[in-house]
């Protein structure tokens, strides 16, 4: 019997950042991202941390995430409770950490088929 670990390649993962940039699957991005296993979407219209608003976390309802993680850039900011209180409401979980940190979450929680968002700020 053969053991090997099988992967699914079409998940989207990081697998660089640096300043400015976060790459995922390989390919760079210099702008705010949303990710998920299953795509990466560019239309959450946060450009900086002190630009989020209580509709930017809204955006998230629809999606359903099990956990959010939002990187807040080059160093770990914390939005006000009640900016996302409706995702509290809702049940789903929100976690704000340096860009870096977000990435590598992200990974780990995807690779353990959790349902979860990376919303990075660079």
């Amino acid at each position: 019997m053969a053991l090997h670990l099988q992967t699914n390649t079409q998940q989207k993962l990081f697998t660089g950042h640096g300043a400015g940039y976060v790459a995922i699957n390989g390919q760079p991005f210099q702008q705010a991202m949303v990710v998920m296993a299953e795509g990466v979407r560019s239309d959450w219209g946060v450009t900086d941390f002190g630009s989020l608003k209580a509709e930017h976390f809204d955006y998230f309802l629809p999606i359903k995430p099990e956990v959010i993680l939002i990187g807040t850039g080059a160093k770990q900011q914390f939005a006000h409770p009640n900016l996302y209180r409706t995702l509290i409401n809702a049940g789903i979980s929100i976690e704000f950490m340096d860009t870096p940190a977000a990435c590598r979450t992200y990974n780990i929680l995807v690779a353990e088929d959790r349902r979860v968002v990376a919303a990075v700020l660079l």
